[in-house]
């Protein structure tokens, strides 16, 4: 299963990408926008970490995924808790 993890916290990156890993999926992290444009791909799951993130930032992620059969789970709290229970939602139903 393939995840997009947008916005959350730079020194977080790390721990999310082995969270991913322990659920046996492939993570890609985007913390700031400049690195996200026309990168994000057709994930599996797309995360969306909105209290570390700018309105033009979630809008370009959500359009980067429009049309797409990507699962979307938003959560305001970007800590790893809130990470394990979307992964653990969201692999529970593939």
């Amino acid at each position: 299963m393939s995840v997009v993890i947008v916005g959350g916290n730079e020194r977080m990156e790390r721990q999310y990408k082995d969270l991913c890993q322990q659920y046996r999926c492939h993570a890609k992290v985007y913390t700031k926008e400049s690195g996200m444009s026309g990168k994000v791909g057709e994930p599996d799951l797309l995360v969306l970490f909105t209290g570390t993130m700018s309105h033009k930032m979630l809008q370009g992620a959500l359009c980067a995924v429009k049309g797409k059969s990507t699962a979307i789970a938003r959560s305001h709290s970007s800590s790893i808790a809130a990470l394990r229970g979307i992964l653990e939602t969201h692999t529970a139903e593939a």
